[in-house]
């Protein structure tokens, strides 16, 4: 313990070194001797800030990427669509063009429904607009691979074209006609892949759908040809870009039936494909924070007697509270900071393509913004405070020479319970007895099984779920991305939980492990073997997560009522429970490596330790 804090170190008390340079100098000599535990803070928060600031960033980083393909491609600032099959609607719509607050406009134009199938047999929905092969100054669709439409050619959306894993060159078939690939092009006129529908024939319901470009003359002969459902757009800028929804209010009694789509609209819309991902990871990012708590705060624990003693002894050379608190505080402030820097940098890495799941828009992801940093902020300096206060504060309670002569607490002695235990078997009764006195440390680890079966519900109960499809008539032969994208999330989340509850799982046994090494010791002598020893201490893991595991799947099934959809699809119960059998299991096997070895310790070099 001699080796906790050099009194010369502290020196500068009473000279001209400054206490923020004594505290640095502690904090790194800290830092030195406890590698794993800063190690472990560390990863702990940069997970955790890293998945909290994707969730934060997908509304923002969805928007930005709206508005580059918007100002990229002369995005329209309102559709307006009409499926009403009378010869007044070329008349109204064109009518909406000589209105006062219409700066541009591009159409009315053909959109036609059709069923599109690649060479490999996938078949799809698709709408096909009609336009001029020189597009005009409203909706001109940015081509990004290849050329732009011609007659006997068609250009594929990008995101529907990286679905279907067709290219420039390949040939489709749309209504039975075949057509080559002549490019690829992206739009703001329509929402993400795979919503360019808008609406479906004569109004109707919209189906999942891609977007393919033809000449005017192509799109009306593919109409012609089978007799195809046909709506007709007119897409327009406003002088006034904000005052889109004044418009559609201003001109629904016109005669047909109008749907107008704004921009706002339509950035809304980009959004709905990350419906899910957004609590998945804000979720996932406090769960994984509690978990960083909680092993964290069983290391300061474990810590607690050494910390005391410094407080002691930075006391008997004269540091004032404030002073001390800084030094034991210091450490963990400065290891969650810089897990926070390391969070926001890996969220700035990956925002990219958590964000954009769909090929169908372009430009550059902006990073975390000045909210998301400011929270991060806050969930990192949480982590450091809440892992570390009580162990400070009993260090600062504590009288100076209570510190440094660190007495042994001797635990209550309750009669019943003693003659109650006495009937076990012992490593049963090591376990227990070893729970008994650390009430605190087995509401943490409950709470860690409690956390990881939250996760394995969770992904349990989207596994079970059968989205529709993409392709034609719901098929699976175009996978649902969003289905997809949230699954991968999912199962992101839940390894990163397990992995830190791995992690506490460890950390539990091995402190619990040094800190009764002299009970341990004294039941070696009396005739326990290192078999009931080791057993001892795992058993003082897995009863705190039996009721942790048991209470984790009602705790993960209410937690999931609050994002599931209405048709939801329950999964067994007997899988519910399935997973907290494997979390107890799970932990079995990960506290029998850490109690083997310290059950292994020599009995005179535990009791010998124990006396210095």
């Amino acid at each position: 313990m001699g080796r906790i804090l050099d009194p010369r170190s502290c020196s500068g008390l009473a000279g001209g070194v400054g206490s923020a340079v004594l505290v640095a100098r502690l904090v790194l000599a800290d830092l030195r001797r406890h590698r794993l535990q800063a190690a472990l803070l560390t990863l702990a928060v940069t997970v955790a800030t890293a998945t909290m600031a994707l969730g934060l960033s997908l509304g923002g980083v969805t928007d930005a990427l709206y508005e580059q393909t918007r100002a990229a491609t002369a995005g329209p600032d309102v559709v307006a669509l009409s499926g009403d099959p009378g010869p007044a609607v070329p008349s109204i719509l064109a009518a909406l063009a000589e209105e006062t607050e219409v700066a541009a406009h591009h159409g009315p134009y053909r959109i036609v429904y059709a069923t599109l199938t690649t060479r490999d047999a996938v078949s799809s929905p698709v709408v096909v607009h009609g336009f001029a092969e020189r597009p005009g100054p409203v909706n001109r669709p940015l081509v990004t691979s290849g050329a732009w439409v011609r007659s006997g050619g068609t250009v594929l959306e990008r995101g529907f074209a990286t679905a279907l894993g067709a290219g420039v060159g390949d040939r489709v078939t749309i209504a039975g006609r075949s057509y080559p690939v002549v490019g690829i092009a992206v739009t703001a006129a329509t929402s993400v892949y795979p919503g360019a529908a808008q609406i479906g024939p004569g109004g109707g319901p919209v189906d999942y759908s891609g977007l393919a470009w033809m000449t005017r003359a192509d799109a009306k002969a593919l109409a012609a040809s089978r007799d195809l459902p046909v709506t007709l757009a007119m897409d327009l800028d406003l002088r006034d870009p904000a005052a889109t929804e004044a418009f559609a209010e201003a001109h629904q009694l016109s005669g047909a039936r109008i749907t107008f789509h704004t921009w706002q609209f339509r950035a809304e819309r980009d959004l709905a494909i990350l419906r899910v991902s957004r609590p998945i990871l804000v979720v996932g990012a406090w769960l994984l924070s509690l978990l960083a708590v909680t092993g964290v705060g069983a290391l300061a624990a474990g810590r607690a007697v050494e910390q005391t003693r410094r407080a002691g002894l930075l006391k008997a050379v004269g540091a004032t509270p404030g002073l001390i608190a800084a030094v034991l505080l210091a450490e963990y402030l400065a290891l969650a900071l810089a897990g926070e820097a390391a969070g926001l940098a890996l969220a700035r890495l990956t925002v990219p393509a958590i964000a954009s799941p769909t090929a169908s828009r372009i430009g550059d992801a902006a990073g975390p913004g000045v909210a998301t940093v400011v929270a991060a902020t806050v969930l990192a300096v949480a982590v450091a405070v809440l892992s570390t206060l009580r162990p400070t504060l009993r260090a600062l309670r504590t009288a100076t020479v209570t510190a440094l002569s660190a007495p042994v607490h001797e635990p209550r002695h309750r009669p019943r319970l003693t003659a109650l235990s006495a009937l076990l078997p012992t490593p049963l009764l090591l376990g227990l007895r070893l729970t008994a006195r650390r009430p605190g440390r087995a509401v943490l680890q409950a709470w860690s099984t409690a956390t990881t079966v939250i996760a394995l519900v969770a992904l349990v109960s989207m596994h079970v779920q059968r989205p529709r499809g993409y392709g034609l008539d719901g098929s699976g032969a175009l996978p649902n991305l969003r289905d997809v994208h949230d699954r991968r999330l999912m199962l992101a989340v839940t390894l990163l939980l397990i992995l830190l509850a791995v992690a506490n799982t460890v950390t539990f046994t091995w402190t619990t492990a040094m800190e009764s090494r002299a009970t341990m010791a004294i039941a070696r002598t009396l005739g326990a073997t290192p078999g009931q020893i080791a057993a001892g201490l795992s058993f003082a893991q897995l009863l705190p997560a039996l009721p942790g595991a048991v209470l984790g799947v009602p705790l993960g099934v209410g937690l999931l009522s609050l994002f599931a959809a209405r048709n939801a699809v329950d999964p067994p119960a007997f899988w519910l429970y399935g997973a907290a059998v494997v979390a107890v299991l799970a932990t079995a096997a990960l506290t029998a490596l850490p109690a083997r070895l310290a059950a292994r310790r020599p009995v005179s070099q535990a009791l010998s330790a124990e006396a210095t």
